[in-house]
């Protein structure tokens, strides 16, 4: 590609190479922009690119300011303002790109050089993950690259020597560029995630519409990772982690209580056993709760936030994680929650819609009129409704088909088949109907162990919902009514997965535990992303300054320790120029020394005079009396062309500190 771009005139070589690197920085935007964004950019810059080629002359100002009307125009229609991250990246995308339809000069270059690297910016507002990172290290030595030949405007030098001039550049910088990374105040993103539409992926929310996805669609997305302390992993059984509970119901959909309303039922936790710690790396969400394994009485260790936990043991921050974080907990999976008598704070929790799910409601009254449930407690008709699901053909399926409006008929009689939400929704309809307050708990369930880093990963895949009833002189209680149809969900390693592409079924023909492989080291390697970069927290500065030797660091021992080194940096660097400075031919320097000496002798030296002739404007100047001065400068012309060697520049440099040069 480079010896196809040589073969271009210099100018139209150098704008094509400036086209490629713009090109490379705004792919990764294609995305998150607006359609006619991206085509009028790929038009412009491939139009750009014809005119460079064809050496034909550059559109009119008033083609640039056409463009520029419609471009306004079309970012105000589609997001109905000029400001903003959305539409302050699509008019940068878009000036950058009129920006190349005026590359005249120089001049214009430069504004475009660093026009781009602020753009480079712009992709992190959306993406800081390794691949996104990778591009832009690529991109960022493309436009010093180019920068580099824009101040090498002579003759036509190979992009290549330009390259690895920008390549060195980017060496020497690498040590500071560290040296910020681990002292420079953290700041936190500002961005967030988009939302999706009706064909479901599996993920949480705050509501739940039971039977409006005909089809869910796995999504292998990372949640979460966690590492156990000292690798004490509880059973798969209980690796319940908790998200948000839902527990109004309008007959499709379940939604969680209003915050004000929380506090009517007390928390009343109750633990047993030993605390089980944690650390958990949450991917954005842009949702305000945490995710911790139930169930976590102390609110968990995440520095810049505000935390509060809820009547229903969920933690919420106060405001959504829109980054990466990470933070501690400590919980406890045998515990029980809530109040130990029936409390009027219990009565929304067996509220039903007027009218709905007449045969669920039927099916509850039969139950109690059976008498073998005659004056049943609660866990006898817990366990009547579970044997019903593992015994009445019930089945655990990604493709339940569209549900009606009455759902929880319909799972009990007519369909029996659903996802998670169809069979945890219709197990609380059903509880409600026979008066047992009962909720739905929506989180995770599970996971897997990456063998390469042992991180315990949570995937969307895993996002779950069961649910928890009320009973009696014990509070809520966790019954997962999935476990009942399909306990491989919940106790083994076994989930529902789609069928695979035809790449990936043609590596599992080969090696069935390739793709697993490979797909748990390229996980380990964001994961150390994650952890050393991403989440390079003010807390973990803090605790490198310990490791110095700072007793209680702060904010200003941060800001000491950053000046000292950029001045240490910035003196070793200029010791470097001093001593490069020294190494430039030696030679020449000692001549510029004896002109110096000259011209304070009254006899200017042009710069281009040889030392033969410097010689003989001092015997003409001072006749005997500067002899010694001419000999050394015949001395000096012999050691740099004389084909015998002459005299060492090391002894010539000592005489010329002993010589008496004439005044």
């Amino acid at each position: 590609m480079l010896t196809k771009l040589q073969s271009l005139p210099r100018e139209a070589r150098d704008t094509l190479f400036l086209l490629g690197v713009i090109a490379l920085i705004l792919l990764p935007q294609v995305p998150n922009l607006p359609w006619w964004c991206s085509t009028l950019t790929a038009i412009v810059l491939f139009w750009r690119g014809v005119l460079a080629v064809q050496a034909k002359p550059l559109p009119s100002r008033w083609w640039r300011a056409g463009l520029l009307a419609v471009t306004l125009v079309a970012t105000y229609a589609t997001h109905r303002t000029l400001l903003g991250r959305d539409a302050g990246v699509t008019l940068i995308v878009i000036l950058l790109a009129l920006k190349t339809l005026e590359l005249r000069a120089r001049r214009d270059a430069f504004v475009i050089f660093f026009l781009g690297f602020f753009t480079m910016l712009t992709n992190f507002f959306y993406s800081q993950s390794l691949p996104t990172a990778f591009a832009m290290l690529l991109a960022l030595l493309g436009l010093l690259t180019a920068l580099v030949n824009a101040h090498m405007p002579v003759g036509k030098p190979p992009l290549m020597q330009a390259a690895r001039t920008a390549g060195w550049m980017a060496l020497l910088g690498a040590p500071i560029m560290l040296v910020l990374f681990l002292l420079f105040p953290r700041m936190a993103p500002l961005w967030g995630t988009p939302n999706d539409a009706m064909t479901g992926r599996t993920g949480l929310s705050n509501t739940m519409r039971v039977g409006s996805i005909a089809q869910l669609a796995l999504d292998d997305g990372i949640a979460a990772r966690i590492r156990f302390d000292g690798n004490r992993i509880p059973a798969q059984r209980d690796l319940y982690f908790r998200g948000p509970v839902l527990s109004q119901f309008d007959g499709r959909e379940w939604t969680s209580p209003p915050l004000f309303s929380r506090g009517f039922l007390p928390q009343n936790l109750r633990v047993r056993g030993d605390a089980i710690g944690y650390e958990v790396t949450l991917e954005p969400s842009n949702r305000p709760w945490l995710l911790t394994l139930d169930a976590a009485p102390a609110k968990p260790e995440l520095p810049g936030y505000e935390l509060f936990g809820t009547p229903e043991l969920q933690w919420v921050a106060n405001r959504p994680i829109g980054d990466l974080v990470r933070y501690r907990a400590q919980s406890f999976t045998q515990f029980q929650s809530g109040p130990q008598r029936r409390t009027a704070a219990l009565q929304p929790y067996v509220a039903l819609p007027p009218g709905s799910n007449p045969r669920t409601a039927e099916l509850a009254a039969q139950m109690k009129r059976d008498p073998a449930l005659a004056g049943a407690a609660t866990p006898a008709f817990v366990q009547a409704a579970l044997q019903r699901l593992r015994t009445g053909g019930y089945s655990y399926t990604l493709e339940p088909g569209v549900y009606g409006n009455d759902t929880a008929d319909e799972f009990w009689f007519d369909r029996k088949a659903g996802f998670c939400e169809h069979i945890a929704s219709a197990f609380v309809v059903l509880m409600r109907a026979l008066d047992i307050p009962a909720r739905i708990v929506t989180g995770y369930q599970g996971g897997e162990i990456n063998g390469v880093d042992n991180f315990w990963t949570l995937r969307h895949s895993d996002a779950h919902a069961w649910a928890e009833v009320w009973q009696e002189g014990a509070g809520w209680i966790r019954v997962d009514p999935t476990g009942a149809i399909s306990p491989d969900r919940v106790g083994q390693f076994q989930r529902l997965a789609p069928q695979p592409g035809l790449f990936a079924g043609a590596i599992n023909g080969m090696s069935p535990t390739l793709a697993q492989n490979l797909r748990a080291a390229w996980e380990a390697v964001n994961n150390g992303w994650n952890q050393w970069v991403l989440n390079y927290t003010q807390s973990r500065q803090l605790d490198l300054l310990k490791n110095l030797g700072f007793e209680a660091p702060s904010l200003q021992d941060l800001a000491t320790v950053l000046l000292v080194l950029l001045v240490v940096a910035s003196l070793a660097g200029a010791g470097w120029t001093l001593w490069e400075r020294s190494q430039h031919d030696p030679w020449l320097r000692l001549l510029g020394q004896a002109r110096a000496r000259m011209k304070k002798a009254g006899i200017e030296v042009p710069d281009a005079m040889p030392p033969r002739q410097m010689a003989a404007r001092l015997a003409e100047r001072f006749g005997a009396g500067a002899q010694a001065a001419a000999d050394w400068l015949l001395k000096l012309e012999a050691q740099r062309y004389a084909r015998t060697p002459g005299p060492a520049l090391a002894a010539l440099k000592a005489e010329f500190r002993r010589l008496a040069w004439p005044r």
